[in-house]
């Protein structure tokens, strides 16, 4: 953990006690600040105490002694409305920051040179995050990776000069980290989402720019510019004279790393050189994960790696669960868990990505079903249906591909295996890809997530990867 000092001696209001919020509580109380801790959840109000940290309600506290409130990034700062703990803060004047804020102003105070690498997006963040710290340590370089992925970033290893951070940051968290100054930022595509929080589209791709446009004096932005939202974050970086790494996946750079086919190509001044193959690396399949490979190399550049260690680490790629993960074989059927896809845009990136599917979709709908997949339907040789959702789905699907509701994914996991055994097609593919959220049959798309995998690695015959 990361001992955050930086409010030492101080008391500050800890709001939102699930992982990062406990983290976040735990890191001010080891720096020797003071966290008052507290939560609209009794249950979270308990587990705090039993950890050793101190509550209160905040609605009575004496705000007038407060230094700042650390706010858990999932509790509305402004849409739909301020929560009231905000509306608390503001009255007094007390600052509202998050647990990335914490850990920036710690590594101003004690490691300035620390490297701190952050990753956002609309999509694709997580699997950039992962790939980028994935090649870093694969080239022996000390590595942590967390923050919107997995650990919470005070949670992760004390800061060291030469320890690299790699972070993955969500606009939620953005909004509550005014100084943020990293050491690259990245930034990958910004398409609609999350307007319940920031109210508007220009809010929220504001929001997400700032991660590349608040780079440190010497630092570098990285910027995917295939959408007009990023095009222009790029534009805006590049008039501030910050070093500025383009990347894209639509067409050749004159400055900058693009795909074209399944290698990575860089240029400089129109002179265009391969970095990388992407083709047989299956946990980087698709148009989308080579706008995530292709960021993740210019991240690894500006460490210093070369061509050699950047192709051998992407090789080794394990890629992460519930996005299109291959689980593994049985005979030519390759079954892969794509759970993370909980809507229609997500799903496509999977079904862009190979022919000859038998897909297994349904669950909770989201608002427009499948209508928007109709060009992936000629790639889709039988549908399999559960859930909530089923009826709609076949509905939709009725006279363009054939399907049929298997209300279970045990059922409908058997229903695609022994379709795909028979088609005769040369690599037929089982793909969990739901376009659906999770909540109607399990508690989220991780638990849907690995019952497919536990399904699958029980039938006779299948060779796991890896």
């Amino acid at each position: 953990m990361i001992p955050i000092t930086v409010f030492a001696g101080k008391n500050v209001a800890v709001f939102g006690l699930g992982a990062s919020g406990l983290a976040s509580a735990q890191a001010l109380k080891l720096g020797g600040a003071q966290p008052i801790c507290f939560d609209d959840d009794e249950a979270r109000v308990a587990d705090a105490q039993a950890a050793g940290l101190p509550v209160a309600d905040l609605r009575t506290i004496d705000w007038t002694h407060i230094a700042a409130l650390v706010l858990a990034p999932g509790v509305p700062l402004t849409h739909p409305k301020p929560h009231w703990v905000v509306t608390k803060a503001r009255e007094h004047w007390v600052e509202i920051i998050g647990d990335i804020e914490l850990f920036v102003r710690e590594r101003a105070a004690v490691a300035p040179s620390c490297p701190f690498v952050a990753i956002t997006g609309t999509n694709g963040k997580s699997t950039t995050t992962y790939l980028t710290a994935h090649i870093l340590y694969s080239a022996g370089l000390d590595v942590q990776m967390g923050g919107n992925i997995g650990t919470p970033i005070v949670a992760l290893e004390p800061l060291a000069e030469n320890r690299i951070y790699v972070i993955e940051v969500s606009s939620y968290q953005v909004d509550l980290a005014p100084t943020l100054k990293p050491t690259v930022g990245v930034l990958l595509n910004v398409t609609e989402d999350h307007l319940d929080r920031h109210g508007t589209m220009e809010n929220y791709a504001a929001l997400k720019a700032l991660v590349p446009a608040s780079v440190e004096a010497d630092g570098t932005a990285v910027i995917a510019v295939d959408d007009r939202y990023c095009r222009l974050a790029a534009e805006r970086v590049a008039r501030a004279g910050k070093n500025l790494v383009r990347v894209s996946v639509t067409g050749p750079l004159r400055d900058g790393i693009y795909a074209e086919g399944g290698r990575i190509v860089g240029a400089s001044n129109g002179k265009a050189h391969p970095i990388a193959q992407l083709a047989g690396i299956g946990a980087l399949r698709g148009v989308h994960n080579a706008q995530n490979a292709a960021a993740a190399i210019a991240v690894a550049q500006v460490f210093g790696l070369d061509l050699t260690a950047i192709q051998k680490a992407l090789t080794s790629f394990p890629g992460l669960p519930h996005r299109m993960e291959e689980i593994g074989r049985l005979g030519k059927v390759l079954y892969v868990n794509d759970s993370k896809a909980t809507n229609a845009d997500s799903a496509a990136r999977a079904l862009a990505s190979f022919n000859d599917i038998f897909w297994i979709a349904g669950g909770r709908p989201k608002t427009g079903g499948i209508a928007s997949l109709a060009e992936f339907f000629p790639r889709i040789r039988k549908a399999y249906l559960i859930g909530e959702a089923a009826k709609e789905f076949a509905a939709t699907l009725e006279g363009k591909v054939p399907c049929e509701i298997n209300e279970v994914l045990s059922a409908a996991v058997d229903a695609a295996t022994r379709d795909a055994h028979d088609a005769g097609a040369p690599e037929p593919v089982v793909l969990l890809s739901p376009a659906c959220a999770s909540f109607d049959q399990y508690q989220n798309f991780e638990e849907r997530g690995d019952a497919f995998r536990a399904i699958v690695l029980a039938l006779p015959g299948i060779v796991g990867r890896g």
